[in-house]
């Protein structure tokens, strides 16, 4: 069992880019009683001009890239500014309270099963970190692994995770401050001894263990040449196979393309053994080429069964050299294939599961069969299947929402699956292949009563006639008057589907009397890979066009207006906010682009932002740098009202480097023409999101919630 967190199989990455930091400052954040508009600190220009394909194109905050000590005291007076003029709104505590009090209740995740062993994470309510736990088979459950223990502010947390066959060793993966870097180490089960084994330099890689449990394989770049592990950029990913009980120094390079230094590998290892599985990613394409590896026979090839970059190919299993592969080859949708890898021409694939109306999420063999999850209309839904592709049944699920799963094993009559929606907290379900039946195996308590929520969907035309879904919710009795507080949450990139997901902060917000609404835009994978592609390089203007067509039919319908209206994103969200403001300012009171790739010109100079590339296009060509360029957020800020801004990033984010932020952020105040504020929130030790510990998301969405009813003009409520 291998958890990795923020990785989709197929590919290296979802996100990354930019650089580090520069400046001077001022001190606090006060406005001038003669014009109404703040002091903002002072953010120094350079006189820098890149010309790129006959273009000249100005980068006056080129300085804010590079980490030295004119962009830390930049950064210090920009943390200062927006801290301070958050502290300046009253209410927060309220926020902070309700959102606490939401937030306390004992979360569970379904198990999974090694050996005699059950494994599981817990949170009692407001621990930093998840615990991860293992039950033997006598029933009784102890703490295997406390990532609350690895530092006293609870910024070091569990990043990946894998357990040997036999469920007696433990490899796991740990990232300090949210960096995508990680460091794994091994832990005895049984006694919960740390082994002395130590793998470092590792990104977007997991650890996969051999049938005899002896060793794993794992993906691991090289140091960092330059000295800077935040900002460099990653090429070259090698697979390894590390020895328990050897040093990392020896460990045995499986598979390397130093003439394809922008491939990824991604490795399982087969149920029984036989294989090795590699998936080969190129940049964050969706699509990637399939090998493996017998590890049957000693110094076996690394075969190139798919050589093409041509489709999404995600491994299922085997039996023998029969491999099946959840593909999208002639199937936007996905289908399921059986490949016998010694007969590998196309002509011999068999289709066992065809492509149908609902696109395929994923699938996994348990007690013989395939379970399939599929969107309908992004909302969830599960079905079984034959191994020969006949249809026993669907799953009955407990409402609209999302299923994930499932866990269970193909020797096993049994597995594990979980269920939630935006007004329903994530429960744990066991499914019993001899009865056909779902059984609650754990619900949560928490703080409100869910049948007082709505949770709906609708639909709506974009610009161009698409016709898009959204989901809304809000708090029964709300009315429709034109009104009502309404953040608008959105995505659209990256063959990421945004289904709907249970947050404790988001039920603060509805009792607030907010509206929160998702719009399901181009660029995901909700409509399948048709969809994806509909909102990626000289199409992302769709993605921007379907969230502006978003906000007109919450306004149009009578759910909100323009001056009650927030947007808010992350990462490629970010972007999308970056594109919104820009764009159609007048279409919102507040916006909030949070750790957003915000330089369309310059993200592949960092880290992984070269694999971007695939999704947005680079500036290195011609073609593509005309497009980037026409929307590029930091490019087209111009000398105009624009509406609230929270520019949110973290000093640790080495994946969209914070130098985007930066930049943005210092030209935005210095273009600002309104009187809405332009403020940047900062994090310390703090990275992309991932392992981010609970105080600190509980803060964050205070201060989200805190600004947005600021700049709508509404006071905070006295109690919640």
């Amino acid at each position: 069992m291998t958890i990795l967190t923020g990785m989709k199989h197929s590919a290296i990455a979802l996100m990354l880019a930019g650089a580090l930091t520069a400046c001077q400052s001022t001190d606090t954040p006060a406005k001038d009683a003669t014009s109404n508009t703040y002091q903002y600190p002072v953010s120094q220009t350079d006189e820098v001009v890149d010309t790129l394909h006959g273009v000249q194109v100005a980068d006056p905050y080129r300085f804010l890239e590079v980490n030295d000590e004119r962009t830390e005291a930049w950064v210090k007076a920009q943390q200062a500014f927006g801290q301070d003029y958050l502290a300046n709104i009253p209410g927060k505590q309220v926020l902070v309270d309700r959102i606490t009090e939401l937030w306390n209740y004992q979360k569970v995740t379904a198990p999974f099963e090694y050996g005699d062993n059950q494994f599981y994470f817990r949170n009692d309510g407001l621990q930093a970190q998840s615990v991860l736990y293992v039950k033997g088979k006598d029933g009784q459950e102890k703490v295997l692994l406390d990532p609350n223990k690895l530092s006293e502010d609870g910024t070091v947390a569990l990043s990946g995770l894998s357990v040997s066959n036999d469920g007696k060793t433990l490899a796991y993966g740990v990232s300090n401050s949210g960096s995508d870097w990680q460091q794994w180490q091994f832990m005895d089960v049984s006694s919960g001894k740390l082994l002395s084994d130590k793998l470092e330099w590792i990104k977007f890689s997991s650890a996969q263990w051999d049938h005899d449990n002896k060793g794993v394989f794992y993906s691991r770049y090289d140091a960092p040449a330059g000295g800077d592990k935040l900002a460099d950029v990653n090429f070259n990913q090698k697979v390894f196979y590390h020895k328990i009980g050897t040093p990392q120094a020896e460990d045995v390079l499986i598979y390397e393309r130093p003439q394809n230094k922008d491939w990824g590998f991604y490795s399982t290892v087969s149920d029984k053994g036989d294989y090795l599985l590699i998936s080969v990613s190129q940049g964050t394409d969706s699509r990637n080429r399939f090998f493996y590896k017998s590890l049957t026979g000693k110094n076996s090839p690394v075969v190139e069964l798919v050589s093409e970059l041509e489709a999404e190919y995600s491994f299922i299993g085997n039996d023998g050299p029969v491999f099946y592969f959840k593909t999208d080859l002639n199937a936007p949708k996905g289908k399921v294939v059986a490949i016998d890898v010694t007969q590998p021409e196309k002509a011999n694939w068999q289709t066992l599961i065809p492509e149908s109306e609902d696109t395929l999420s994923t699938v996994e063999i348990v007690n013989e069969h395939f379970v399939a999850t599929y969107l309908h209309d992004v909302l969830g839904k599960m079905s079984i299947y034959s191994l020969d592709g006949v249809k026993r049944q669907d799953v009955a699920l407990p409402g609209q929402g999302s299923v994930s799963g499932a866990n269970g094993k193909r020797n096993k009559d049994y597995f594990y699956y979980s269920f939630n929606s935006y007004v329903q907290p994530t429960t744990i379900y066991k499914y019993d292949f001899r009865t056909g039946e779902s059984s609650v195996f754990a619900k949560p308590e928490v703080a409100f009563e869910p049948q007082d929520y709505v949770s709906e969907q609708v639909f709506y035309t974009s610009k161009d006639g698409t016709r898009v879904p959204m989901m809304v919710s809000y708090k029964k009795g709300l009315k429709r008057n034109g009104d009502n507080p309404t953040l608008l949450y959105a995505y659209g990139g990256f063959s990421i589907s945004l289904t709907p997901r249970f947050s404790p902060a988001n039920i603060a917000w509805m009792d607030m009397g907010g509206v929160y609404a998702v719009p399901n835009l181009r660029g995901g994978a909700e409509y399948g890979e048709a969809w994806h592609q509909a909102g990626m390089l000289d199409k992302k203007q769709n993605v921007f066009d379907d969230y502006y067509a978003a906000a007109e039919y919450l306004i149009d319908q009578q759910y909100t207006n323009p001056g009650k209206l927030g947007a808010y994103g992350r990462s490629n969200g970010g972007l999308l906010m970056g594109a919104a403001v820009t764009q159609r300012p007048e279409l919102f009171a507040a916006v909030l682009p949070a750790v957003g790739v915000l330089d369309m010109l310059r993200f592949h100079k960092f880290t992984i932002g070269w694999a971007w590339a695939s999704e947005y296009g680079s500036a290195e060509d011609a073609q593509q740098f005309n497009t980037l360029l026409a929307y590029s957020p930091y490019h087209n800020l111009t000398e105009r009202k624009y509406p609230a801004t929270m520019v949110m990033t973290a000093d640790h984010d080495d994946r969209v480097v914070p130098a985007h932020s930066f930049k943005f952020g210092a030209m935005m105040q210095q273009k600002q023409q309104g009187d809405a504020p332009v403020i940047m929130r900062i994090e310390s030790k703090a990275g992309h999101g991932a392992g981010k510990p609970t105080a600190m998301r509980i803060d964050e969405f205070a201060d989200i919630y805190l600004f947005l009813w600021e700049n709508f003009g509404l006071k905070m409520p006295k109690s919640l």
